[in-house]
């Protein structure tokens, strides 16, 4: 990558293409965020590139100055994958959202964290299908009347947090579209870790599911029903009047009344290289608990890019350079006439 670059600002990243999501989406903040911080990665524009499924997020290449790729369904994982192994130089990310990446496709996104591939996840989360008018999604809660499930939907909802744990990936992180600084700290330490960064962003839907995240977006209760991952520090929330600890292998609330101490509660661990403890924290849903944003895990593993090209390199070195036509006619060839 370079690096004597021009000074880069948020414009350097501006498409001059009309953004077109509905006015108040959640996705225009996203948008802004992103722009912000990628002239402070030092990646010049010709060297980043979004590459997106379907759905309202996958419009996201068009309105970056950058190359991408508007993909197929589910499938921008494995688009972006081979785009790594052939260019490991690119600063890639998958832009994707809760029905593209967590329905037709899942095994895409969980393989694609298993592998470890050096790129970035951001997966808008507004817990409906936006652009198909409203239908009920992957991580819906039951209940949920939508126009595909009138009588309220049967399904239990995914958890994309645990969902990217349990498959090992070695940087896990949520944020929020209105928390604009904390997301902003997110998609940097994302873009800054090497291996697959996913970053689940609850993003609002204000025509098919508006206020889906209010409780952790209203500025006058989320402290109360959401908790701050800081690595090496307590969970504390609710400005402090609030803690969470285990009892026995049970996460519970406790107030900070002056009987529970600091050294009493749960000390969260990011580096741990068991996700057992993340895995815990990404169960912790409201009511009954505050929601976790920030950093739930991140650890360093061999990113699955290197390793292929490393092999290749070791093939090259003991085999010599490979050639297609020798190949084609080895072993056992018939003539068809």
């Amino acid at each position: 990558m370079a690096t004597d670059l021009p000074v880069l600002t948020a414009n350097d990243f501006a498409s001059d293409q009309d953004v077109r999501w509905c006015p108040g989406c959640g996705d225009y903040s996203i948008l802004a965020q992103m722009k912000k911080i990628l002239p402070t990665l030092g990646v010049p524009p010709d060297q980043t590139v979004f590459i997106s499924g379907i759905g309202c997020s996958s419009r996201f290449p068009y309105y970056v100055n950058t190359y991408g790729l508007h993909s197929i369904h589910g499938r921008a994982p494995a688009f972006a994958t081979g785009l790594k192994m052939t260019r490991p130089d690119l600063s890639v990310w998958v832009i994707t959202g809760d029905g593209d990446a967590l329905s037709i496709g899942g095994n895409h996104f969980i393989h694609l964290m298993r592998r470890n591939v050096d790129l970035n996840i951001v997966l808008f989360n507004n817990s409906i299908y936006g652009l198909t008018k409203g239908q009920y999604s992957p991580t819906s809660p039951q209940g949920k009347v939508t126009k595909s499930t009138p009588m309220g939907s049967l399904d239990f909802p995914l958890n994309p947090i645990s969902m990217a744990l349990a498959a090992e990936a070695t940087f896990v992180a949520r944020s929020v579209d209105t928390n604009i600084k904390h997301l902003g700290e997110i998609l940097i330490r994302a873009a800054q870790h090497r291996g697959t960064s996913f970053v689940e962003v609850y993003q609002n839907c204000n025509v098919f599911n508006d206020g889906a995240w209010d409780y952790a977006k209203d500025k006058a209760v989320r402290e109360q029903n959401t908790v701050e991952l800081e690595h090496g520090k307590p969970l504390l929330f609710a400005g402090g009047k609030k803690g969470i600890r285990l009892n026995g292998f049970e996460p519970e609330v406790v107030e900070m009344d002056g009987r529970i101490s600091q050294d009493d509660l749960l000390f969260h661990d990011e580096k741990t290289s068991s996700p057992a403890l993340a895995y815990m924290l990404s169960r912790l849903r409201y009511p009954d608990f505050p929601e976790p944003i920030g950093v739930f895990r991140r650890v360093e593993r061999p990113t699955y890019d290197y390793q292929v090209n490393q092999q290749v390199e070791q093939a090259r070195e003991q085999r010599g350079a490979g050639n297609l036509q020798k190949l084609i006619t080895s072993g056992d060839t018939w003539t068809v006439t």
